[in-house]
């Protein structure tokens, strides 16, 4: 069954019925929210909030449209609102949370190390932008949807945020062999 007749069941009072979809996304809205927040209590929190969320929000949902890239934008929201949140705290701790993980039987290298490192360092905005590019493969025309927006200015901003991530890796790259001769 496709979304949209999930959905139709939904707003026919057939409650269960969403449980689908949560079914059919909850893994990938709990990776998204775990890049941007860097926890999984967090991200779980977030993850439920949004799918409340959106069932309450069903009646307004667009069928001519994709449900996930509609989660998204809600899970987004989430998100930032739980890490302006959590800045009001203190920092963000991105200890428990690995973005990549390695194939099964293959060993964590140096690079993809750093690359983790730096993905923790750069802003929320970057690391969202860098992971849905370059590990969920989105086109820049479903960037732009997901994330409300213009391609051009998708285009623009993953531009500066691979410069910002390429300039900090470079710089932890050269932290490391600077250890390295010492």
């Amino acid at each position: 069954m496709d979304d949209t007749e999930t959905i139709e069941r939904c707003r026919a009072g057939e409650i269960e019925a969403f449980g689908q979809l949560v079914r059919k996304y909850q893994s990938h809205a709990i990776g998204h929210a775990a890049t941007l927040l860097g926890n999984l209590p967090d991200a779980l929190d977030a993850v439920q909030d949004a799918f409340v969320a959106a069932y309450r929000a069903l009646e307004r949902f667009d069928t001519s449209r994709r449900f996930y890239p509609w989660l998204y934008t809600i899970l987004r929201n989430r998100c930032y609102k739980m890490l302006a949140a959590r800045q009001k705290r203190s920092a963000a701790d991105f200890g428990e949370v690995q973005i990549f993980s390695p194939a099964a039987g293959e060993a964590c290298t140096s690079e993809s190390a750093a690359v983790e490192h730096v993905l923790r360092e750069v802003s929320p905005e970057d690391r969202e932008l860098l992971t849905l590019k370059h590990v969920d493969g989105l086109t820049y025309d479903e960037l732009a949807v997901w994330l409300g927006i213009p391609a051009g200015t998708v285009m623009s901003r993953l531009y500066h945020a691979r410069r910002r991530f390429r300039e900090r890796f470079i710089a932890v790259q050269d932290e490391q062999f600077e250890r390295i001769d010492e």
